[in-house]
């Protein structure tokens, strides 16, 4: 959305610190033997205790307040009393929701315990990637630019990126426009960042996958030449300078 006064400002840094809160709350929650749908519901409460309505429920009906995804799923897994989280574990948890007619959006991915699979490459390449995408944006920056970087990147460090998930603008609803912030370059988008806008930016980095295909449940994505994928995002405010990082309560760069 296009922030054109202070009250859309302080709405939008609202729900963007309960989202980021949120994710760091469940990060810190999550235990080996923990079923991911027990990790939903304290997620859950956490929103409702704010006031806050879980965005992916509300917008799209999907079954759970966040979406957590292990190991081999990509994205939009189904919080589920039968999936019990393992040492070593590969867990992403995506946390959106509404407030007061205002939407934000993030997640992370992150090793539970001893890294016993050697994830945490994978999860260190997707923050500092993300990190430094963001550094890079700002009003007039092209968005296939930051594509390009974030598949430079990707590549420099041995992995690859998921090329059907993207990053999107957040504000007023869940997903508005720019709706196609890829994770490598189209050349043919001529489509820039403007300041004052807020969009999400979300990093996917493979290592074996590079497009994202569903399952029979008509959510869980999955990699196409399977291997693991991590995400992390920010919801951020684009400036003439670096972009105010609006869920930066969520530490996934501590």
């Amino acid at each position: 959305m296009s922030i054109t006064k202070e009250s859309e400002l302080i709405g939008m840094k609202k729900i963007s610190e309960v989202v980021g809160t949120t994710l760091k709350l469940m990060r810190e929650y999550a235990k080996v033997g923990m079923s991911t749908k027990e990790l939903d519901e304290y997620g859950g409460n956490i929103l409702k205790s704010y006031g806050a309505k879980s965005a992916p429920y509300e917008a799209y009906g999907f079954p759970g307040y966040s979406c957590i995804s292990v190991n081999e799923e990509v994205a939009h897994g189904i919080p589920s009393e039968k999936k019990i989280l393992k040492e070593g574990d590969l867990i992403n948890i995506d946390v959106s929701a509404e407030l007061n007619g205002f939407w934000s959006d993030n997640g992370g991915s992150f090793v539970l315990g001893k890294d016993i699979h050697n994830h945490q490459p994978l999860v260190d390449a997707s923050k500092q990637i993300l990190y430094k995408a963001i550094q890079n944006i700002k009003g007039g920056v092209k968005i296939s630019e930051i594509g390009y970087l974030i598949e430079t990147e990707a590549k420099k460090s041995g992995f690859k990126v998921i090329k059907n998930l993207a990053g999107h603008g957040v504000g007023r609803s869940l997903h508005e426009e720019p709706d196609n912030i890829l994770n490598y370059r189209v050349r043919t988008n001529r489509k820039r960042f403007k300041k004052n806008t807020t969009v999400a930016i979300e990093t996917f980095i493979s290592t074996n996958s590079t497009i994202a295909v569903g399952l029979n449940d008509g959510w869980t994505l999955v990699g196409n030449k399977g291997g693991y994928v991590t995400q992390h995002e920010q919801t951020i405010l684009i400036t003439d300078n670096s972009p105010v990082i609006l869920t930066e309560s969520n530490g996934i760069w501590n």
